[in-house]
């Protein structure tokens, strides 16, 4: 029995040391083979020591001390992660209650004793060790990518159960007792792990829904964006057109006074300036999306009769996308143009000014716009309780969050002034 169990000690020790070290993200080479393989042959080296030197009792009472905490101390001289070492280790130890279990099953159906239990767990070893090394172990590491609250949590339970096991089967008898605390007290960790999870993944389906819906408006916005470049385009070529036909419309004038038809070139005339002036785009800077954009605005704020004043020096290459530009500005003037509008109907006026050049290879805006002084701000984002309002404000952030980029949103003097940096 004596070789029996040092056997199937040296097992579970072999399998919990190379489990621990599959579940960590580590770049194997034939360097650090060799030094995992070098602490796992010193650690079993000095519970071999303890085992024939003090009495069996003992490597179990100091086995956290002589293998979990070099383990772990080994596994972050590897990572260097410190929290995921300890977690892998007692992770690993948690596994090795599933070998332990499978023999316990075998035993009963069997109706052997302990002796088929050891040897039913030192055969199972080598097949359970490969099979979690291949189907669980790369869930496991993708894990060490989270945030350390994701890892605290999935640590949870292994760190629950290790304590416990320690503490009412090895270091005292409470588990051998019966105790009721004690024998429910697992099921009652397992029953909080499930409800924290249940939580958790409502809060996440929250969020992945509020993503979606934000990317489904990020989708509409763009398509309008395009839809009216595109629009503008076709103007722009409708002008050139007219420019290129030009001489044909001043022969076709030129007959008309010939031919003393001098009210029907004037009207003719009159017809040609307005077809011209509808289709015109006025020119704000060099880069055609965000000029597109400002012609687009210029002429909803003409419409409105908001006062608009656009100073823009965009070259015609940037770094910033086309869709990007065009969702940014369409956003910030979009939202400048309905405040004027609110104003307007309280029978106030409201004007917008927008300012925008690039320098240094970084885009630097400013919209700056006639708004009410009630505007909420929280952590300096303004916010909104109106249905479908302040999507455009979170398109804003998201955008220049994605290149790294600064905003700022103020109010100064009954003017909202919003600044872009990226």
């Amino acid at each position: 029995m004596n070789l029996i169990s040092l056997l199937n000690g040296i097992a579970v020790a072999v399998f919990g040391m190379i489990l621990s070290a599959s579940f960590c993200d580590i770049d194997w080479n034939r360097k650090k083979r060799m030094l995992m393989t070098g602490s796992m042959a010193g650690l079993l080296l000095i519970q071999g020591i303890i085992y024939f030197c003090v009495e069996t009792e003992m490597v179990r009472l100091l086995y956290p001390v002589i293998t979990h905490l070099p383990l772990m101390i080994i596994l972050y001289l590897f990572t260097r992660q410190q929290l995921w070492a300890t977690g892998s280790v007692l992770t690993a130890y948690l596994c090795c209650q599933v070998r332990r279990w499978l023999a316990l099953l075998v035993t009963a159906i069997l109706g052997g004793d302990a002796v088929m239990q050891a040897i039913t767990e030192a055969i199972i070893t080598i097949p359970l060790l490969l099979l979690l090394m291949k189907y669980i172990s790369p869930a496991v590491r993708s894990i060490s990518y989270s945030t350390t609250w994701v890892q605290s949590q999935f640590c949870m339970i292994p760190t629950v159960y290790y304590i416990f096991d320690y503490a009412t089967q090895i270091y005292t008898d409470l588990m051998l007792k019966g105790a009721p605390v004690v024998e429910e007290f697992m099921s009652f960790v397992c029953c909080i792990a499930y409800l924290i999870f249940i939580l958790r993944s409502s809060e996440e389906k929250w969020i992945r829904s509020q993503l979606e819906l934000t990317q489904d408006s990020l989708n509409l916005q763009i398509a309008q964006s395009v839809r009216e470049i595109e629009t503008l385009r076709e103007s722009q070529e409708k002008t050139r057109e007219y420019r290129h036909d030009m001489r044909h419309h001043m022969q076709y004038i030129s007959c008309c006074i010939e031919n003393e038809k001098l009210e029907h070139a004037q009207e003719y005339i009159q017809k040609i300036c307005s077809e011209i002036e509808a289709n015109k785009v006025s020119l704000f800077c060099e880069n055609e999306a965000a000029n597109l954009i400002f012609s687009a605005f210029a002429g909803r704020a003409k419409e409105y009769n908001v006062p608009i004043k656009i100073k823009a020096q965009i070259p015609k290459n940037i770094h910033v996308e086309e869709r990007d530009l065009c969702v940014l500005l369409s956003n910030a003037l979009e939202n400048a143009l309905h405040a004027c509008q609110n104003l307007k109907e309280k029978g106030k006026s409201g004007s917008i000014e927008v300012t925008a050049f690039e320098k240094n290879k970084k885009l630097f805006l400013q919209f700056i716009n006639s708004c009410d002084s009630d505007i909420v701000f929280v952590h300096g984002i303004p916010v909104t309780n109106q249905p479908d309002h302040g999507i455009g404000v979170h398109s804003i952030c998201a955008l220049v969050e994605r290149y790294e980029g600064l905003y700022t949103f103020e109010v100064v003097e009954d003017k909202f002034v919003l600044r872009v940096s990226l």
